[in-house]
C-alpha cells in the first residue's frame, strides 16, 4: 500500500508489519525518512519537517540522508548512479511526477511507486514496490535525446538505516565446495564491500548482507537486503562519518562502465530488495522464504520429486544400457526423477571436447535420447538431462565453425578453465544459435528438466569489434535470462535447475527463471549442514537441492557416514540421490527406499512450511524445525557428544501453548512448548547419529 501527503511530496510504502517513508524536498532532493516498523502517513509527515543538519565545507548534509545519491553537486558517499556523456559526467536532476499503480499524480493507493527525474535528455525512473514486508526497488535510464549516454554505473537502489551504534553486519561467504558459510562481524567505519567479478554471481559471495544491533535469532530487529543478478555484481556497506549506515548494489563490480545507451535506448536495473523485520534472523529467513515461494520461483507450490542424479556413479563413461539399469534401481527406492548428468552428447568422453555440440552421441544413444527417456517413463519416473549452454570446447563442431563466437580479446590467448572457453550470449546470433539447438533438443524426447551448469568464470571478456565492448558484462546475463525465458514459454513442462560448479549462480534473478539451485559440489552430509544453514539465512528449502552421495565421500574429503546421516542431512532441502546405485547392497537400497518414503512424506512440511533454527551446526546437536498447519518435523543430527555431556533438550517454536502434540517417532504425548528430551535419547543413540521426528496437533 502506498499512501501519498496532500503535498504530493512524501510518500509512505507499508507492508503487514513494516513501513518504508520518502520525501522530496522544496529543492527537489529526494530524502530517506523511515525504513522499519510500521507508522502512518502523518509520521511520515512529521519526520519530513526534520531539517537537515548544519555542515561544514567538508561535508555534505545530504550524505546518508538522500534516498538515491547520485554522482554530481555536493555528494561525497559512493553514488547509485554515475552517467557520462560527451560534454560532462555526472547527474544534476528535478522532479517531473510520481505515479502509483491506482494513477498518476494523486493520493491513489497502490502497491507500487515511481518517481520519475529529468536531467536534459536522461529521464531517471525510480520503482518502489512493497511485497509483503519486502520492498522491491530497481531503477531505469532513458535516453530520450539525439547523442549517447554512458551508464558507468546505475544500482536499483541505495538503503539507508536508522541512527543506532554498534552495527553488525551479516553476510554468506564461500569458495567452491564450502559456499554460503554465514558470517558475522561489527561494522566499522568506511566500506566494506562483497561481489563478484567473475560474471556469475560466484562462490565467494551471496548478494545478501543483513545488519542489526542486538538481534538473536527468534528476537530483535534486522534489516536486509538481496540482489537479483547473475552475473558481476557488487554491495557496499559503508558507515559514514557520522556513523550512519548506507548500503548501495547492483550490476557491475566496477565503475568501468555497464552500457552505452544510444537515442530512444533504456536500461533497467535488476531488483535489490530490502526486508525489515522485529522477529530476529529466523523471522527474516521466514518473511525470505516466503516473498520468494509467493513472488519469485516459478511453480513454488509444486513440491520439487526426488531425483537421481548419474554423475557421481558414471563421470563421462556413460551407455544406454548403464543408465537404463541405474535407472532400475532409482526407480526401485522411490525416485521421481532420473537425469543423465554430462556424457551423452557430441565427443564428450572427457572434459576437453564436445561442449557447444548438443545432440546426442550415436555411439552412446544410437537411436538418440528418446529410447531411455521413454524407459524412464515407462518405470514411473521423470527423464531429464545435464546441459552447459554457456560454454564450448575449442575440440567441437561449434568451436570449428565460429572461434569468433567465444569471449577473447585481440591478440591475447584464449584461456582455457576446465578445458573450455564462454560463450557470447551478448551476442544475437549465438542466442539464436542455442535456442535452436535447445528447442530441438527438448522436442527430440519426452525430456521433463533440464540441469543447466556454468562450470567456469570469465577471464577474456573481450569483443573485438563491439564498439562497446564492456557491454559483454551485462548482456551476457540478459541474453541468458532472454533464452531461459524462451524456453520456459516454448517448454512449460520442463524444469530448470540452476547450478555453476555447485553454488556458482545463486541469487533472486536466476531464481525467478529455475526451479530448483544447485547449492554446492560438496554432498558432504557433515559439511552440508553450515553450507545448508548459511544458504536457509535467504533461500527456502524448496530450491536447495541436497543429494545423498557414496561412503567414503571420493570426491572431497574421504569421510566415512552412515547412510542414515546422509539422508537426514539432504532431507532439509530437495532430496536427491547421486551415489553409484549398482555398488549398494541390497540391505542399502532397502534402507533407502525406507528413507525416500519418509522424505515423501515430510515433503510438503521441508519445503512448503515454515523453518526454524533450533541449533546450529557448530558441533554437538543441531538441529532444524518445519511447520505446516497442525504438523511439525524435526531433522536432528548429534555430530559429536564429548566427555559423556548429556543430550540437550529442544524447545521448538510457534507451536500452540495450549494444545498438546503427539511424536510418531516415540508415541510421546507433549503439551504446548515442545521440548524433544526423551524422544532424542531415543533416536539418538549409539550409532544412530540423526533422526527425523514428526509431531502432530491432536
Amino acid at each position: 500500500m502506498v499512501d501519498i501527503a496532500e503535498n504530493g511530496r512524501t510518500w509512505l510504502l507499508s507492508g503487514p508489519g513494516s513501513s518504508y517513508a520518502l520525501h522530496l524536498t522544496e529543492d527537489d532532493e529526494l530524502l530517506h525518512l523511515h525504513w522499519g516498523p510500521k507508522i502512518g502517513l502523518a509520521d511520515a509527515e512529521e519526520l519530513s519537517t526534520r531539517a537537515l543538519p548544519r555542515y561544514w565545507a567538508f561535508e555534505s548534509p545530504l550524505d546518508g540522508r538522500e534516498e538515491y545519491p547520485v554522482e554530481g553537486g555536493p555528494r561525497f558517499v559512493r553514488p547509485a548512479l554515475s552517467v557520462r556523456t560527451e560534454e560532462r559526467r555526472g547527474t544534476e536532476w528535478t522532479f517531473e511526477s510520481y505515479e502509483t499503480d491506482g494513477g498518476t499524480g494523486d493520493a491513489a493507493n497502490g502497491e507500487g511507486l515511481r518517481l520519475r527525474f529529468r536531467d536534459d535528455r536522461i529521464v531517471i525512473t525510480l520503482h518502489y514496490r512493497m511485497r509483503g514486508d519486502v520492498v522491491e526497488r530497481w531503477v531505469t535510464v532513458d535516453n530520450e535525446g539525439d547523442a549517447r549516454v554512458e551508464l558507468l554505473r546505475a544500482d536499483p537502489a541505495a538503503w539507508t538505516l536508522p541512527d543506532r551504534e554498534g552495527w553488525r553486519l551479516s553476510q554468506l561467504h564461500g569458495r567452491w565446495a564450502a559456499e554460503s558459510r554465514l558470517t558475522s562481524a561489527p561494522l566499522t567505519y568506511g566500506e566494506k564491500v562483497i561481489g563478484s567479478r567473475r560474471g556469475h554471481t560466484g562462490h565467494q559471495h551471496l548478494p545478501w548482507v543483513a545488519l542489526d544491533t542486538d538481534a538473536t535469532e527468534e528476537r530483535g530487529e534486522v534489516w536486509g537486503c538481496a540482489l537479483g543478478w547473475s552475473g558481476s555484481w557488487r554491495i557496499a556497506v559503508a558507515q559514514l562519518p557520522d556513523a550512519r549506515v548506507q548500503i548501495t548494489g547492483g550490476a557491475g563490480y566496477d565503475d568501468s562502465g555497464l552500457l552505452m545507451l544510444a537515442e530512444g535506448e533504456s536500461y533497467t536495473s535488476p531488483v535489490f530488495a530490502g526486508l525489515w523485520t522485529d522477529g530476529g534472523f529466523g523471522g527474516a529467513s521466514r518473511a525470505w522464504h516466503a516473498y520468494q515461494r509467493a513472488y519469485i520461483i516459478p511453480d513454488a507450490d509444486r513440491d520439487r520429486p526426488v531425483l537421481f542424479n548419474s554423475w557421481e556413479a558414471t563421470t563421462f563413461d556413460i551407455s544406454e544400457e548403464q543408465q537404463a539399469t541405474l535407472a532400475r534401481r532409482a526407480a526401485a527406492i522411490g525416485v521421481e526423477l532420473f537425469v543423465v548428468d554430462d556424457g551423452w552428447f557430441g565427443a564428450r568422453t572427457s572434459d576437453r571436447a564436445g561442449l557447444g555440440d548438443w545432440t546426442p552421441n550415436p555411439d552412446r544413444f544410437p537411436k538418440g535420447l528418446k529410447p531411455l527417456a521413454d524407459y524412464v517413463h515407462a518405470l514411473g519416473m521423470q527423464f531429464g538431462i545435464w546441459v552447459e549452454p554457456e560454454m564450448v570446447n575449442a575440440d567441437s563442431d561449434l568451436y570449428r565453425a565460429h572461434p569468433d563466437w567465444v569471449q577473447y580479446q585481440q591478440g591475447r590467448k584464449r584461456t582455457e578453465l576446465r578445458n573450455q572457453l564462454v560463450l557470447n550470449l551478448a551476442r544475437e546470433d549465438v542466442q539464436e544459435y542455442l535456442w535452436g539447438q535447445l528447442d530441438t533438443l527438448l522436442s527430440s524426447a519426452p525430456i521433463d528438466y533440464v540441469k543447466w551448469d556454468f562450470n567456469r568464470c570469465f577471464t577474456d571478456a573481450g569483443w573485438p569489434g563491439e564498439p562497446y565492448p564492456q557491454r559483454l558484462w551485462v548482456d551476457h546475463v540478459r541474453g541468458l535470462y532472454a533464452l531461459l525465458d524462451r524456453l520456459r514459454a516454448a517448454h512449460p513442462n520442463v524444469a530448470i535447475e540452476s547450478c555453476s560448479g555447485g553454488g556458482g549462480r545463486i541469487d533472486l534473478g536466476i531464481m525467478s527463471r529455475t526451479d530448483e539451485v544447485w547449492t554446492s559440489d560438496n554432498t558432504d552430509p557433515l559439511d552440508r549442514l553450515a553450507i545448508q544453514h548459511g544458504f536457509s539465512q535467504i533461500h527456502p528449502a524448496r530450491v536447495m537441492s541436497a543429494w545423498v552421495t557414496d561412503s567414503p565421500n571420493h570426491q572431497l574429503n574421504g569421510r566415512v557416514s552412515s547412510l542414515r546421516f546422509r539422508f537426514v542431512s539432504s532431507m532439509a532441502g530437495a532430496l536427491g540421490v547421486g551415489g553409484d546405485l549398482s555398488q549398494w547392497t541390497e540391505e542399502e537400497l532397502a534402507e533407502a527406499g525406507r528413507w525416500v518414503k519418509l522424505y515423501k512424506d515430510i515433503r510438503p512440511l521441508v519445503q512448503r512450511g515454515d523453518q526454524f533454527r533450533l541449533r546450529p551446526p557448530t558441533g554437538g546437536l543441531s538441529a532444524v524445525q518445519y511447520t505446516l498447519g497442525d504438523e511439525t518435523v524435526v531433522l536432528t543430527w548429534l555430530q559429536a557428544q564429548s566427555y559423556g555431556e548429556p543430550m540437550p533438550a529442544l524447545r521448538l517454536q510457534e507451536l500452540d501453548p495450549t494444545a498438546s502434540y503427539e511424536c510418531r517417532e516415540t508415541g510421546e504425548v507433549h503439551r504446548g512448548a515442545v521440548l524433544l528430551h526423551h524422544g532424542l535419547r531415543t533416536e539418538l543413540h549409539g550409532d544412530l547419529d540423526a533422526a527425523v521426528l514428526r509431531l502432530r496437533r491432536i
